[in-house]
């Protein structure tokens, strides 16, 4: 399988890489991300399977850059992983115009671009997209108010595109991470009682991390999902379950008469 991952150099982009590397079969990976150090050393492990294209997403033609490496490198393309992302957070009447066209540019129009570019390629492979969402793209998060909108654009960009290219057989989904300990998140996760707080309020009890994302992706992209498209499958530890519990509501106990 020949497969495009942007954002590899890290986190959930780098454990989807390095899942695919260790499986017995012919993978070949075009690794895409804008930090060309981290990525030589990701690429480096993996071996000769897996080439890079240092690229910036927030450019118009940031499709067609990394849609060219991928053909030069595998002559093809089966899959594509648009994973990068970003982050910033404050009140949404504190933010600008040029935050939200960055924030807009990389987490939302940058996986148009990427499909866009590929489909020819992938509608003659029958191929797979899958992009990175998040929890937030349906759960308003306090001060992330252009990343979440930014997801819950990019859930129905992949919807829209699971319409209209079902016919040419290319599946299109994406995963909802919540809490996730990466590279991104891990300064937050610092404070020892912070990151209990939050586990405390995931059922699991537990943080996700991105090996539990990248096996996501990795079910979304190979023959195991052949019949499934315009899904968003939640990797979150049944946190959005516990919207009732967290503000005291449904005990479960029955009222006194």
């Amino acid at each position: 399988m020949r497969v495009i991952i942007t954002g590899a150099a890290s986190g959930i982009g780098r454990a989807v890489a390095e899942l695919l590397a260790a499986e017995a079969g012919a993978h070949q990976l075009l690794l895409t991300d804008r930090d060309g150090e981290s990525l030589t050393v990701v690429a480096a492990a993996i071996g000769s399977a897996a080439g890079t294209c240092v690229a910036d997403l927030s450019s118009a033609d940031c499709g067609e850059v990394i849609v060219a490496a991928a053909l030069a490198h595998m002559g093809g393309i089966d899959a594509v992983v648009s994973n990068a992302g970003i982050i910033a957070g404050a009140p949404l009447v504190e933010q600008t115009a040029e935050l939200f066209d960055k924030i807009y540019a990389i987490n939302t129009r940058a996986t148009w671009l990427l499909a866009k570019a590929a489909y020819p390629h992938l509608a003659a492979n029958r191929g797979a997209f899958v992009a990175t969402a998040s929890m937030s793209a349906t759960q308003p998060t306090p001060g992330l108010g252009f990343y979440s909108s930014s997801k819950a654009a990019l859930l129905m960009l992949v919807r829209q595109l699971s319409l209209e290219w079902g016919q040419e057989g290319i599946r299109c989904n994406t995963v909802s991470p919540g809490p996730t300990y990466t590279p991104m998140t891990e300064a937050g996760y610092a404070d020892a009682d912070r990151r209990a707080a939050r586990e405390a309020m995931i059922p699991l009890r537990k943080l996700g991390m991105a090996d539990d994302v990248a096996n996501a992706i990795r079910f979304l992209i190979g023959p195991q999902s052949s019949h499934i498209t315009g899904i968003d499958i939640l990797v979150d530890g049944g946190m959005s379950n516990n919207l009732m519990p967290a503000t005291g509501g449904g005990t479960g106990q029955q009222a006194s008469k």
